[in-house]
């Protein structure tokens, strides 16, 4: 993976400390024009991953993506599985079989023999495969090497000790789309701890690491144990505990972690996405 990914929050309004600013991002990117002109900014700075939802807008920035593949060549995207907003809405608008037509692949009726029968048998694996198929068809034709299952699940599966389900997932990953699983929570000591139990080898765990605490699911010295000791790969988000930290303490912090594979970062402007690339890149040297 690359050292530095760029994420979508700031695209649809995701802001954890300030729904003023949500406010103000929903209408500065209501046009996909607005994203496609950050997106086109962070190549310029030698990003060239970017981590997305399954968010129904990112569909048309794939479809642009794909209408430029010189300009996009080296552009990679980590999709993350499911995006709950989109299907409550979906419920909520068209029904469950609506939404069932809306989202799962090729007609209802071709799958209706494998779908039916995973409703009767509760066989949640084979539910797993046809959502993922679901949410991986707009990515169609686009390098995606890495596939992320969204906390949303993974924590609610962790809670429920429904752990089959990510051996699954990963297994599923592997073969159907020739890319790695990654694992989003916010609970990374347990999740770090059932990859183990399973056979997951060197999993990639996305997930809150900061110098606060800021939604960590554990202590800072249980973190700091396990990102020393455990054999896997972390991706490092929300490092800067949602604007609560400044940038240099921040990206200082998590950069003390040489096990940290990745850093995972979203910005609205060229600026600030330039200052925290120069930082990564100086502290991950020293």
């Amino acid at each position: 993976m690359e050292r530095v990914l760029f994420g979508d929050n700031q695209f649809f309004a995701v802001n954890h400390l300030s729904d003023e600013r949500s406010r103000a991002q929903a209408v500065r990117f209501k046009d996909n024009q607005a994203i496609i002109d950050v997106l086109d900014s962070v190549q310029e700075l030698d990003i060239h991953t970017f981590m997305c939802t399954t968010h129904d807008r990112i569909a048309q920035l794939c479809d642009h993506i794909r209408q430029h593949p010189e300009q996009y060549k080296k552009f990679k995207m980590y999709p993350c599985m499911p995006y709950a907003h989109k299907y409550a809405n979906a419920v909520t608008e068209l029904g469950i079989m609506g939404t069932l037509k809306a989202y799962l692949p090729g007609n209802i009726l071709s799958v209706a023999s494998k779908g039916g029968l995973a409703f009767i048998k509760k066989d949640f694996i084979a539910m797993m495969e046809l959502l993922v198929d679901a949410e991986m068809k707009m990515f169609q034709g686009i390098n995606t090497p890495v596939i992320f299952l969204q906390n949303v699940v993974v924590d609610l599966l962790l809670g429920l000790g429904m752990y089959d389900i990510f051996a699954g997932y990963a297994d599923y990953i592997k073969k159907k789309y020739d890319a790695e699983p990654g694992f989003i929570t916010m609970n990374m000591c347990k999740m770090v701890d059932v990859c183990e139990s399973l056979g997951i080898k060197n999993p990639i765990i996305c997930t809150s690491i900061n110098k606060i605490g800021f939604r960590m699911s554990g202590s800072n010295a249980m973190y700091e144990t396990y990102l020393e000791e455990k054999e896997f790969r972390p991706v490092a988000m929300q490092v800067l505990a949602a604007g609560a930290l400044k940038p240099e303490e921040a990206i200082d912090y998590v950069c003390r972690f040489p096990r940290i594979e990745s850093i995972l970062f979203g910005a609205s402007s060229r600026n600030h996405i330039q200052q925290t690339k120069e930082l990564i890149d100086r502290y991950s040297v020293n």
